[in-house]
């Protein structure tokens, strides 16, 4: 049995969970979050403990156990306290702004890079290189960060870009030290 499928789920106060066949709805202060449910997974709600069970010891079947166990738990934690990712730019000329809703980004090219933000997903901007990409959908809030870092990746020898908060990028030598290298034997 999967350790992960087989923890219970606690759902605290202020949070609705409905189980409508294989169709799982949570509601909280913050947002309404909903999962459908493969088949062979099946969910349980007894007070305030979520338990999520599979139906067979089939490969597809167990390998889904924990997966969605951990998505439920997420949906409860979103409606709750919601999820951020914090991206940080770095190089000369490279600021963040807000333009109502919206984030617009100076990274170095000719225009400004605007994106609008789905439903459920709030930009913040600390300083001018720092973003928060915020939302009570943990897969959507990652997405969204994924395609703002990836309008401008960071590259690896001037270290200019777009990274997550607390990511190592590890600086690659350019040419000169290669050429540097290759005399001095």
């Amino acid at each position: 049995m999967s350790r992960i499928g087989r923890m219970p789920i606690e759902v605290p106060k202020g949070v609705d969970v409905k189980i409508e066949g294989s169709l799982v709805t949570v509601k909280g202060q913050k947002a309404t979050l909903s999962c459908t449910l493969p088949e062979g997974i099946s969910v349980a709600m007894e007070g305030s403990i979520i338990s999520v069970k599979r139906a067979n010891d089939e490969n597809h079947v167990r390998a889904l156990h924990g997966l969605y166990r951990m998505l439920i738990s997420n949906m409860v934690t979103g409606v709750v306290k919601g999820f951020e990712k914090r991206l940080e730019l770095s190089g000369v000329g490279y600021r963040a702004s807000k333009q109502g809703n919206k984030l617009s980004l100076q990274v170095g090219y000719s225009h400004p890079v605007v994106f609008d933000p789905p439903a459920g997903i709030e930009f913040r901007v600390e300083g001018q290189e720092k973003v928060i990409v915020s939302g009570a959908d943990k897969q959507l809030v990652g997405r969204v960060a994924a395609s703002v870092k990836f309008s401008k990746a960071i590259e690896p020898y001037k270290l200019k870009g777009i990274k997550y908060a607390g990511e190592i990028v590890k600086k690659k030598a350019g040419k000169a030290a290669k050429a540097a290298g290759a005399g001095a034997k």
